[in-house]
This record gives C-alpha cells, structure tokens and sequence, in this order.
C-alpha cells in the first residue's frame, strides 16, 4: 500500500493521537524500509542468499515485528546471539532456519533440539556435545562450524581446526553441516586484515567437507563479490547503518533507507540571557540571548550522554544544536532563530540526523546507538516495502 500504516507494539494505534495517549518520546520502526533494505542486499549480493541478523531484538528495534516483516520480505534463515532468543523467534517463525551464534554449550543442548535451532559450533567441546546429542537421538542434527580466522572472539582456532581436519570424520559424525562461517574484524576499514581472514577462510574450507559458506556480514557484502560465497549475514544495515560509511563522507546517499525514527516532545520554551548557563555542571553558557527547548529524551531512553553540547536535533527539517548535558530525562536544545513550541517533535535520529552522524557524534558506533533505545514506546510503519 502507498500510505504507510502505524501501530504501536502490540496493539495498533494510529499515529498522532494525543490526551491520554501523548507520548513524550517515541522510537518509530519503518518495516517497509528493513524489509527494502534485505531486498536491496538481494540484488547486491546475489546469487547468493542472504540471511537476516535479528540479535538483540533485532537491534533493539523488536525481533517480534522485525523477523516477521523480513521473512514475509523473503528472508528463511535468521541469526540469534543467544539461546533465548532463539526460542523466542522460533514461537514467531516456526518454519525459519535459526542459527544461534553462542553455540552448544552443554547445558543449551537440550533446549536447542526443542526448538530446533542450528547452533554455531565454536569449538571442539561443542562438537563433541552436539555430536553426542546426535547420537543418542540417532539422527542427524543440523550444524555450523565456526572458524576463527583473526578475530580472536569465538570459533575455532587454528589448533583445534587442524584437528578437527585430521579426524573430521569421527569428529563430525552424525553431524549434517550446513554452514561453515567466520567473522571478518575490519569490514569497514580498508585494513589489510580483510584479505588475510578471506585467505584464511578459504584455508579453513579446503580443510573441511564441503559445504556452503559465509564470511561477510552488513560491511564485509561490500568489499567484493570474493567475500560473499554462498550466505551473506546483514544487521546493522537492515536498520539503516550506512555498510560504506566512507561514502557519507564522499557527500554519496546511505543505500539503506532509514529505519528507526527517534523523536521526543518539546516540553517548554524559553530564553536565557548572556552568562546563563544550561543543564547539570553549567557546561554550557550563552555568549548571547539564547532561546532554548528543553525535549523528553535522555539517556535512560538510551541516548548517550556523550552527545551534550555535541550532538543536534531537527524541528521540523531546521537544526538545532544540543546544548548543555544530556540528563536523564531530557535534553535541551539552542533553538534561537526557530519558531518552536511547547508539543512540537524533535527529531534526534532519522531522516535529518542520520544514524551514522548521532554514533560519530557521541563518539561510539551504529550498532551501539540502536540497541540503547529501550525505554520509550515503539511504532511500527508498515509501508509499502513490508
């Protein structure tokens, strides 16, 4: 549909009502925009397949109504950090392949084959308890193998990978592998480091039966087709993580359409004269008459503190500048010259202010901005791309 239709997790809502259903801040999820952005991956990437990163409630934005809107989209094969997650996805997409990169730890096993979730075997332990697993069932169980090629994380080293060569046969009994995959440490960087995990990877395979395979995620689909292989993995750039980031600096437009809008309300107007300070410790103070907003969003709704007298918001399209500490609750902003008033939206992550430039400003990266933002009340936009 051409008009995008807003609700509110779990029940629908339409968007703009106030009285008792005034929101001082609200974090809007575009589903149409991810389930374009795992399209636009498609076209890029393909004729590989392409798997959806939904970690962490889908990058705080909610894995309920983001796996969903992903798999209607196309998507069949999903990757979780952590057990419950797993769980929680399979309950919302029964048929879906779901990959747990925390693996099979020995107490996870039991759970893991409830639910049938793929665990990523980073080791030789994990091997051996899934394998056990497959044993006393007597079937065959799905796998990853994960190998470290560098990044010194999870996944095997280089030790356990030559053993798990030599006795691949007995080691992986019972075992059905599905993926081999590996982590790259620099994919947005121009690092050296990049080539010499693909030579690695490439090392790793040769030593293991075939199977297909996956090394690059959101950043590493864009150094080339030689890192795609069979499965690329996005996350952050499903809600809009520019995956060249270099590009924003070249003046070139972000591939990925905005995902997550961040507003908050504007609370009260008013003007401090020269010498007046703004917020806790006075680190700000006005060098002339100065108007101010002061805006519900703070970092107990997961913006960064680090953003004070740093970062900046958007009143209908105009910029103002963040000024004095960002507190708990709120912010304040240098409004003078804008015509703001009380009940008016700032926007402090979205179109205007982009994801890339709100993580470069509070010194940090995408991933972490996203997953900060808890507190405040989610709608999701469906649009016409879900």
């Amino acid at each position: 549909m051409d008009a995008r239709a807003a609700r509110r997790h779990p029940a629908p809502m339409s968007a703009g009502i106030m009285g008792e259903d005034f929101e001082a801040a609200r974090l809007t999820v575009r589903l149409g925009a991810i389930a374009a952005n795992y399209r636009t991956y498609c076209r890029m990437t393909g004729p590989c397949a392409v798997a959806a990163v939904v970690k962490a409630d889908a990058y705080g934005l909610g894995a309920a109504a983001v796996a969903p809107a992903l798999a209607q989209a196309g998507c069949d094969s999903f990757f979780v950090a952590r057990l419950a997650e797993g769980i929680a996805l399979r309950k919302i997409l029964p048929q879906a392949r779901i990959f747990v990169l925390d693996g099979a730890q020995s107490d996870a096993v039991p759970a893991l084959l409830t639910h049938r979730l793929t665990p990523a075997l980073n080791s030789l332990a994990e091997i051996a308890a899934w394998g056990a697993a497959a044993a006393s069932a007597r079937t065959s169980l799905d796998a990853v193998i994960h190998v470290d090629t560098g990044m010194n994380r999870l996944g095997l080293p280089p030790d356990e990978l030559a053993i798990l060569s030599g006795e691949r046969a007995h080691r992986l009994a019972g075992l059905n592998i599905v993926l081999v995959m590996s982590h790259l440490a620099c994919p947005d960087e121009a690092s050296p480091m990049n080539a010499q995990q693909l030579s690695r990877f490439r090392n790793a395979l040769a030593m293991l039966p075939p199977a297909p395979a996956s090394l690059a995620a959101s950043h590493g689909a864009m150094l080339g087709m030689e890192y795609h292989f069979d499965l690329v993995r996005p996350g952050v750039a499903l809600y809009g993580a520019n995956p060249q980031p270099d590009s924003e600096k070249r003046g070139e437009q972000n591939l990925m359409q905005t995902a997550a809008v961040l507003t908050g309300k504007v609370l009260q107007v008013r003007r401090i004269d020269t010498g007046d300070s703004v917020g806790y410790a006075a680190t700000f103070r006005a060098k002339k008459p100065t108007m101010l907003a002061t805006v519900a969003l703070g970092y107990a709704d997961g913006l960064p503190r680090t953003l004070s007298n740093k970062g900046a918001a958007a009143i209908r399209g105009a910029r103002a500048a963040i000024v004095g500490r960002v507190s708990m609750d709120m912010l304040t902003l240098d409004v003078t010259g804008l015509a703001v008033n009380p009940g008016d939206t700032a926007e402090l992550l979205g179109d205007a202010i982009t994801l890339g430039e709100v993580a470069a400003n509070a010194g940090t990266n995408e991933y972490e901005i996203l997953t900060r933002l808890r507190r405040m009340p989610k709608i999701y936009e469906a649009g016409k791309d879900s």
